[in-house]
Formats: C-alpha cells, sequence, structure tokens
C-alpha cells in the first residue's frame, strides 16, 4: 500500500503536447472501444489510450457477454455493440446471443480474436489509438477539465482534448479531476476479483450430460438440468456437493461453487473460480498480490476438476487471463446515483440512453458466496449517471458511472457498458460540434441519434403511470 508520510517534492516542469483532440476516450475496454466508435462517426478528431498492448478489456480474458438479451428473451442491447458483435461472428469468433435461466444470455466470444477486431473497428474509424500509455494526471482550469497527462516509455506527456470520456473502469480520471468518488459497500468491501484460466481436453459433452442425466449428483444453481441436453456451449454454476466433498478432503478452494463457461474452440473451458478477498483494484501493491494469491489457487483448482467434475479427466492447463478481472473499485457521483431500488422496479427515465436487465449480481467481499436478485424486466440507465459532479468536459461510461454498490452489480456487466459507451461517445460528439458542455446537450436529441442508429430504448412510460423522476 501507498505509504503517504514519506514523500519528496517533484520538481515543476514543462511536458509537451502530444496531441490536441476534440474528444479523448481513457481506457480500451468493452465501453472505451464502443464510445472511440460513435465519437469519431461524424469526423470528430478522437483519440483512444490505452494501458496495455491491446484493445478489449474483460472481452480478453475468457468470461462471455453478459447482457444482450432482456429477462424476457427480447434483445435489449443492439446499435455499435450488436455491430461489433456481427463482425466477430463473421470470424468464427462469437456466438448467437443464447438466452441462460441465470445469467438471462450468455454471448461467447474468442478472446484473441476480440483483440484484433475490436483494433481494426478502431483503425477503420480513424481512431488515433495510443497503446502502452497510463493516464498518470490531469490538467485542469478550474473545474474544466482541458486534457490528461500520460506516462509511457517516452516520458510525460500531455493529451489535450474538448470532451474526454472516463472508460477506465476505475474512474481514474475522474478521481484524478476532483469528481467526488465512492468506494465499496458500506464498510469499503468490495466484490472480490478472479483471475480466469482457460483447460484445453475437456469432455464438454461428457460433462453436459452428465449433469442432464444425473442431476442429483452433479446440481446446479438456477439452470435446470434440462438445459444442458439441449446446450452443447453453456455457461455452469453450482455442484457445491462436489466444492464441499474436495474442501473436506483438503483441497483449498476459495469459492463456494463450480463456475464454469465452455469456449468456442473444441475441448477449451475457461473456468471462474480464483476468488481473491481484499484487493484494491487501484492499488498496485494489492493488484500484485492479487495476482499471486490468483495463481497459486489455480493449482488446487485444476486438481479439483481433473477428480471430481466429469469430462475433465484428461484436462490440462493451457493459459491463464492477461490480468485480473475486477469487478469493483471507484464509482463517481454524478448528476443522478443510480440505485437498487431503480434496478427492482424496473424504472424508466426520461434521459435513458441505455436499457439493461442483468440482476444485482454481488460477489460478497468476504467469504466466496453470491447473491442474486432479478426484477422481471429490464430497467433504464439514465444519461445523468454518466455525467460527473463538479468537472466540466468530462464523461464517464462503464461500471464506474453513478451508482450504489448494489445498481452497480447489476450494470457492471460488459453488454451494458458497451451500450454506455456508444452513448457517452454520441452525447461528446455532440458536445464538441454545438460547443456546449456535455451536461448541457439536448439529451432527446441524443435519443434521437441512438435510436436512428440502431440503439433500443424503451418507449416513455406516461408520467401518471410511473415515479416522479427526481
Amino acid at each position: 500500500m501507498n505509504n503517504h508520510h514519506d514523500v519528496i517534492a517533484e520538481p515543476a516542469r514543462s511536458i509537451p503536447v502530444r496531441a490536441r483532440v476534440d474528444v479523448l476516450v481513457v481506457g480500451g475496454g468493452p465501453s472505451g472501444i464502443i464510445a472511440a466508435q460513435a465519437a469519431a462517426e461524424d469526423g470528430a478528431k478522437v483519440m483512444l489510450i490505452e494501458s496495455r498492448s491491446f484493445v478489449g478489456g474483460n472481452m480478453t480474458i475468457g468470461l462471455p457477454i453478459l447482457g444482450f438479451l432482456g429477462q424476457k428473451g427480447n434483445q435489449i442491447i443492439k446499435g455499435l455493440p450488436q455491430k461489433l458483435i456481427g463482425r466477430l461472428a463473421e470470424r468464427n469468433a462469437a456466438s448467437e446471443h443464447r438466452p441462460c435461466p441465470l445469467h438471462m444470455s450468455l454471448t461467447l466470444v474468442e478472446p484473441e480474436s476480440v483483440k484484433a477486431v475490436a483494433l481494426e473497428t478502431l483503425v477503420e474509424s480513424n481512431v488515433d489509438v495510443l497503446f502502452y500509455a497510463f493516464c498518470a494526471g490531469v490538467v485542469m482550469e478550474g473545474d474544466e477539465l482541458k486534457g490528461i497527462i500520460i506516462e509511457s516509455k517516452a516520458g510525460r506527456e500531455a493529451i489535450l482534448a474538448k470532451v474526454i470520456i472516463d472508460c477506465t473502469g476505475d474512474a481514474d480520471v475522474a478521481y484524478r479531476s476532483g469528481v467526488p468518488c465512492e468506494y465499496g459497500n458500506d464498510q469499503g468491501g468490495v466484490q472480490p476479483p478472479t483471475l480466469m484460466f482457460c483447460l484445453g481436453g475437456v469432455d464438454t459433452e461428457k460433462l453436459r450430460l452428465s449433469i442432464a442425466e444425473e442431476p442429483r449428483t452433479y446440481l446446479t444453481d438456477f439452470i435446470p438440468a434440462e438445459y444442458f441436453g439441449q446446450n452443447n456451449q453453456f455457461v455452469l454454476v453450482g455442484m457445491r456437493n462436489l466444492i464441499q466433498k474436495a474442501q473436506s478432503a483438503g483441497l483449498q478452494l476459495a469459492t463456494e461453487r463450480t463456475i464454469l463457461i465452455t469456449g468456442l474452440r473444441k475441448g477449451e473451458v475457461w473456468v471462474n473460480m480464483t476468488r481473491v478477498s481484499g484487493v484494491n483494484g487501484t492499488d498496485p501493491g494489492s493488484l500484485t498480490h492479487g495476482e499471486i494469491e490468483g495463481r497459486r489457487q489455480i493449482y488446487d483448482i485444476q486438481r479439483y476438476l481433473v477428480e471430481y467434475v466429469p469430462g475433465f479427466e484428461q484436462a490440462y492447463f493451457l493459459k491463464t487471463a492477461p490480468f485480473l478481472g475486477i469487478r469493483e473499485t471507484r464509482r463517481i457521483s454524478g448528476f443522478y446515483t443510480m440505485t437498487r431500488e431503480d434496478i427492482m422496479s424496473c424504472r424508466h427515465f426520461d434521459d435513458a440512453i441505455a436499457v439493461a436487465s442483468y440482476p444485482l449480481d454481488i460477489h460478497h467481499p468476504q467469504g466466496g458466496g453470491c447473491t442474486l436478485e432479478w426484477c422481471g424486466d429490464c430497467y433504464d440507465i439514465p444519461y445523468r449517471s454518466l455525467v460527473p459532479q463538479k468537472v466540466k468536459n468530462l464523461l464517464v461510461a462503464g461500471r464506474c458511472i453513478s451508482t450504489t454498490h448494489e445498481a452497480m452489480s447489476a450494470i457492471r456487466v460488459m453488454a451494458p457498458c458497451m451500450a454506455m459507451g456508444e452513448a457517452a461517445g454520441r452525447a461528446a460528439k455532440m458536445a464538441v460540434s454545438k460547443g456546449v458542455q456535455p451536461a448541457d446537450i439536448d439529451v432527446a436529441a441524443l435519443q434521437q441519434e441512438l435510436l436512428a442508429k440502431g440503439a433500443y430504448l424503451r418507449a416513455p412510460v406516461p408520467s401518471a403511470m410511473r415515479p416522479h423522476n427526481p
């Protein structure tokens, strides 16, 4: 952790300006990719910076994309996110959107293809992509964010922009520029991260048929056994009885549930079972501990799967994800803070810019358990939750928008984050073209553009039939 009692004074220095752009997107994950595309659509000068050597973020760590379908089976995320999935599907690198009794929908993607295809879309959109660059600071004039300071092997440089979109997932830009932020639950606990890993040589047919034919032996959470008899690509959550049996035999397993995702390639299965409680995703020392502990846990998890779970008898280790999958860090305070009640009441908002349906899904900060609650349909994400308090020229998209700890657990998955990215990108473009602050754009015009470009929004509810929007 940081030692704030031991400090030095850094001498003032002049920083070279690397670029001046209309819109700067910080972070190349699911929301950032789509935000940059949307912002560049009408010829605006757009730049995207990413600290890693590839774009895609959590789409590259073996997770399925959750949330394209609603709880009633209708597709609720469309527009640019769907176009990206379509391009991946053309290369056999994405599945169709599959209904799932637990997660509402699954879209399997091939991680390495995501890196290539997403980068192609950005280059084709004339987005200036810069890898290997961290946001190390901000350029402020009063309450106006004028740019950011990046750090790279080339040293410290500035990138100036008329509007900046924080798609870091951790509110890095917002936090550094003075936006009030919250962290975790009331006790400061956050959902623990996962280091995904992939096994090859898995007989997934044996696995799914064992569940379908012996449901009392291989118990799954929420997902009925017949689902596995009908689907040869799937997510498995459950087998708590086997976990307990393995723990009694001495294996150290940090989660209560077996969580597996079949890959698009034959015999590949991604494993979502490491849990490292107490990791602060904004502190490098804590993240390093998470990587060390996550890798330590993999050994016993692999043993458990080979020795207890059908189909894994001949499984072998293939790879780990390129980084820890972080579920929660900072959240901004915006012009509206989404709540648990907004999710569970299927709330409509006048300034809706996206629709989501993923349930409240809270991985407990301690203990390895998880709580899920479904609302029965879908809910809106309001534009005001993307607009931070106290700082101008800034928008935020992704899991770090303005929500409570509980509401964040629902909107954090990738499909809603991509939809937020499209809205933020289009809003930034409008702010630049109209010469106004992002907080002052015509949201009705933004909604009309989203619909015209293929995004999905729900029909407004008559005011007499809905609660008052604060």
